[in-house]
């Protein structure tokens, strides 16, 4: 009796074990997202279930997203800025495959009341765990007010907070106290290096071939490396799956044409836009200067091909491209070449795989001719770059992002030839750069968010070169490292982890700590960047970069999500700082080790910012604020005390705005506003050799004059059929003729002798400009 009874209990406790496990059993359901219009994958949409408000994912920037869920029925629900509501009733019992097409909200209406999407995405400032970060609309940026009238993604992020632009015209940017060169800016994975053109007064990004851009403040996660300051990540479209456009526009001094379509409808597409400045053909009509040369060009090119449901591999190209000449006496060319070949793969309905060959390359070229003589200058940065990277959707709680990264530099310094000079030929150095990385998306409440992470990174010094050690200037030591052999290795742990605490249904708190490291450094003796610059890696003298951020934040939304308002603070301290010396030379055909000429320390930098948006209605827009102060103590400089860096501006102001009038005509305008550059001006001077010499005193205590200028442009639209599309721009830019100093130089006064007087340099005073744009 007393067996069977036992026996009677096992088998009911089985069975009641049994019946459990198969109530709590959970299925998958996973797939991607698309344009219904174009079949492109679109990035960080928000998937949710109706049922419950606290399931829900978002989609990686690869479009894959997957749920958990018991088994029921469902209703799942996604809202994206620009597309419609989506809702689909599902009945879970299995694993589900289940693709989700969004359809374009200009496709449903034309009527401009009807053009604000009202989503989930809405709030997403006030559930993203993520700081510092803004993605930017292409559409937007479409209808600023830009210099040239060139829609361009660089000088659209220079009107957000803790964004700060180096110079008139120019494409470089600061965050939050970094250095141009502690920007990671990416163009489908790949690195680049000289995101200019014509010295800064235009990008290297084509808007019409750009599907999405973020940017990052710091508190990036995980799976980004290598520079301290922000990463500026911008995906390719990857070409209409379904119909053939062409789309392009003719402005005063440069045309654009994009062309894209499906090579196997639904299956495979392509995308090819390209760009060039046309001033040189104006200056072939003219006796004086039909020899000169310039011009730019860039040109994209992306190519996908899915194998199966579950792989497809992309391929996509940049090819950039800038040439100035003066007859046959000077000549310079610099450009950018990326290539990316990617393979997106579903392993399971959790775990996603993109595997890429990256290479990436900048080089310039100058060339100056004066009768027998000859000088030649050139140098090169190259990359080949292999990166593996998982998305493991580990539950509705947890998205899991982690792989390895692994990036072969070549570095050929800037090495200088010819006639003119005598030759001092420079090895290329080689370094080797690896990271392992992981990150954690964790949903731990229903109102508390936590991203964190790890990334480890190892930087080693190849062999081919002779690597000198100096302290302060002064060689210490001197060591030949045969080709192929490791030299010095640097590893360095950055963990990263930031949190956000919903208040309740209108208001947030964040916070984040993140460390990052960089071991590729730019050399430059200038606040705007030039194209001659200098790329360096970490060596014996040189130590990786090192920067520790802590950020503090709050958000507040209003009117049903239609207004918003973030704040945050933060302070950043910097290690292994770079500047030149007093009195360096930097002449490339001096022969010295540039090495020789550099000082380290530290850095700090700490800064309030602000931001309010109006996101809907006819009037939208934003108004940023940066109140910010950034420094640099290194030994050798400055009496070693605490000095102004050069990017440092104390106040930074942005008022932009784009106003639709109706169906046919919309406007746009913006303000800036911003303290001047930290400079370092003359405090006397002497005579030698009949020749008057400055003298200097602290580094960067001078300030250039504030800097403020207004545009603005309009856009006409008339009435178009279903299949062609056109509108004019127009616009003008610094409105009010503001002359800002782009220098500011000292010379002997001629009509004074004995004092001195300052002449400033401005670019431009009113520069209006007339844009056709087209889409067929």
């Amino acid at each position: 009796m007393q067996i069977s009874f036992l026996k009677i209990t096992a088998a009911t406790a089985a069975l009641c074990f049994s019946t459990l496990a198969i109530a709590q059993q959970t299925y998958s359901v996973s797939g991607t997202v698309k344009d219904k219009k174009n079949g492109e994958l679109l990035i960080g949409v928000t998937v949710k279930v109706s049922e419950d408000p606290t399931i829900n994912v978002v989609a990686n920037e690869y479009g894959f997203y997957s749920l958990s869920l018991p088994e029921g029925n469902y209703t799942i629900i996604i809202s994206n800025p620009g597309y419609k509501d989506f809702e689909q009733q599902i009945k879970v019992d299995q694993n589900i495959k289940l693709d989700l097409p969004l359809i374009p909200q200009e496709e449903i209406s034309k009527t401009i009341d009807e053009v604000v999407v009202t989503g989930i995405k809405k709030d997403k400032n006030l559930t993203s765990a993520q700081m510092g970060t803004e993605t930017l609309s292409i559409k937007n940026i479409e209808k600023l007010p830009v210099l040239f009238g060139e829609k361009d993604v660089m000088k659209t992020i220079q009107l957000l907070p803790g964004i700060k632009s180096n110079g008139e015209g120019s494409s470089g940017f600061s965050v939050r106290g970094g250095a141009t060169d502690q920007n990671l800016i990416l163009l489908d994975e790949a690195p680049v290096y000289n995101a200019s053109h014509l010295l800064g007064f235009f990008s290297t990004f084509n808007s019409d071939a750009l599907k999405d851009a973020s940017i990052i403040k710091g508190n990036s996660p995980a799976q980004y490396g290598g520079r301290l300051s922000s990463v500026l990540d911008v995906k390719m479209k990857d070409g209409n799956n379904k119909d053939y456009n062409v789309n392009g526009g003719i402005g005063l001094i440069s045309s654009r044409l994009s062309v894209e379509g499906p090579i196997q409808k639904e299956k495979s597409s392509f995308i090819v836009s390209g760009r060039r400045t046309y001033a040189d053909l104006f200056l072939k009509t003219s006796k004086d200067y039909k020899d000169n040369k310039l011009y730019f060009y860039d040109l994209n090119l992306k190519a996908n091909y899915q194998i199966n449901e579950n792989n497809r591999i992309y391929l996509s190209g940049y090819f950039g491209r800038d040439v100035l000449g003066l007859g046959d006496t000077f000549s310079t060319d610099w450009g950018n070449t990326t290539a990316t070949l990617r393979w997106n793969s579903i392993i399971s309905s959790k775990l996603f795989s993109n595997t890429s060959f990256i290479y990436s390359n900048y080089d310039y070229k100058i060339s100056l001719k004066n009768d027998d003589t000859v000088f030649d200058l050139n140098s090169k940065i190259q990359d080949w770059n292999l990166k593996q990277d998982f998305t493991w959707f580990a539950g509705n709680k947890h998205s899991v992002r982690f792989g390895l990264q692994s990036i072969y530099h070549t570095l050929k310094p800037s090495t200088a030839g010819g006639t003119s000079v005598s030759s001092y030929p420079r090895n290329p150095r080689y370094s080797w750069e690896n990271a392992l990385y992981i990150n954690d998306d964790f949903k731990a409440t229903e109102k508390l968010t936590i991203n964190y992470g790890i990334r480890l990174s190892m930087f080693s010094v190849l062999g081919g070169d002779t690597f000198n050690t100096y302290e302060n200037g002064v060689l210490t030591d001197s060591e030949f490292l045969e080709k192929g052999k490791f030299g010095k290795t640097y590893v360095n742990p950055e963990p990263r982890i930031s949190a956000n605490y919903r208040i309740n249904e209108v208001s947030s708190v964040k916070g984040g700590y993140s460390r990052n490291t960089q071991n590729l450094h730019l050399l430059s003796n200038s606040n705007s960047g030039n194209p001659t610059d200098q790329w360096i890696g970490s060596s014996y003298t040189v130590k990786p970069e090192i920067a520790d951020q802590i950020s503090l934040g709050y958000s507040r939304n209003f009117n049903n999500n239609n207004y918003e308002l973030n704040a945050e603070i933060y302070y950043k301290s910097m290690q292994n700082q770079i500047d030149f010396k007093n009195g360096a030379e930097i002449g490339f055909d001096t022969g010295a080790d540039v090495e020789s000429q550099l000082l380290f320390g530290k850095g700090r930098a700490y800064g309030l910012e602000l931001i309010a948006k109006k996101k809907s209605g006819k009037l939208t827009g934003w108004i940023s604020y940066t109140l910010s102060k950034t420094e640099r103590k290194i030994n050798g400089i400055n009496n070693n005390e605490w000095y102004n860096a050069r990017m440092d501006k104390t106040h930074d102001i942005s008022i932009v705005a784009t106003y639709q009038l109706n169906p046919k005509w919309s406007f746009s305008g913006l303000f800036v506003y911003s303290t001047g550059n930290a400079v370092t001006f003359p405090t006397g001077k002497y005579e030698l050799n009949g020749q008057t010499i400055f003298q200097y005193s602290n580094r960067n205590a001078n300030r250039m004059p504030a800097y403020h200028r207004m545009d603005l442009s309009a856009t006409y639209e008339p009435s178009s059929n279903k299949r062609f599309r056109g509108s004019w721009t127009f616009g003008i830019y610094n409105l009010y003729g503001r002359e800002n100093a782009y220098t500011i130089n000292f010379e002997d006064n001629p009509d004074r002798p004995g004092t001195t007087r300052a002449m400033q340099t401005s670019l431009f005073r009113w520069v209006p400009n007339i844009t056709y744009n087209f889409k067929f």
